[in-house]
């Protein structure tokens, strides 16, 4: 399992364990597994998906970007107006 938390300038989005995360980059969409290697990537305009035990959960994004480290997902993210 890797620890995701996702932010924006006003609030904590989610934190917590997941087992996937597919993000979208500036090359497309790209998806997060545990011991991912080392990245840090801006991300665009799109939707992100995350796996929880529980479900899988979707969140639109007008972009931001992500670091990945030692399966520690950082999020830094713009909500799309569609929020």
């Amino acid at each position: 399992m890797m620890k995701l938390e996702i932010i924006t300038p006003e609030q904590i989005i989610f934190s917590g364990e997941v087992s996937a995360v597919t993000l979208p980059g500036e090359a497309g969409l790209f998806t997060v597994l545990e011991n991912h290697a080392p990245i840090i990537s801006t991300l665009v305009s799109g939707k992100i998906m995350y796996r929880t035990a529980e479900k899988d959960n979707f969140l639109d994004i007008a972009g931001g970007f992500v670091d990945v480290n030692k399966n520690n997902l950082n999020l830094c993210v713009e909500l799309s107006v569609n929020q």
